[in-house]
């Protein structure tokens, strides 16, 4: 699965990454060295990210439904078993 950036997000991290590069390891870099390493990010950690993202939100509406056994249930055809006689 290949992720796919909205162009204005790509721009932005591009932008970062320069920032990065400058201010972290004092070397200046282009827009197509940044567009590259943001491109190795994508695919060499993008699937691990994915895939833990996945089993957060699995687990987290696991845990969602089995907490809907606790849930009071309400009886059925229940009118004429409440009303006074």
């Amino acid at each position: 699965m290949t992720i796919q950036l909205k162009k204005d997000d790509e721009k932005r991290l591009t932008g970062s990454i320069k920032r990065f590069f400058k201010e972290e390891l004092d070397e200046d870099i282009g827009d197509l060295k940044a567009r590259l390493v943001l491109d190795f990010i994508l695919k060499e950690a993008g699937p691990s990210v994915y895939n833990q993202a996945m089993q957060d939100a699995q687990a987290y509406f696991q845990e969602r439904t089995n907490e809907l056994g606790d849930v009071r249930h309400e009886p059925e055809f229940d009118y004429w078993g409440k009303k006074k006689a």
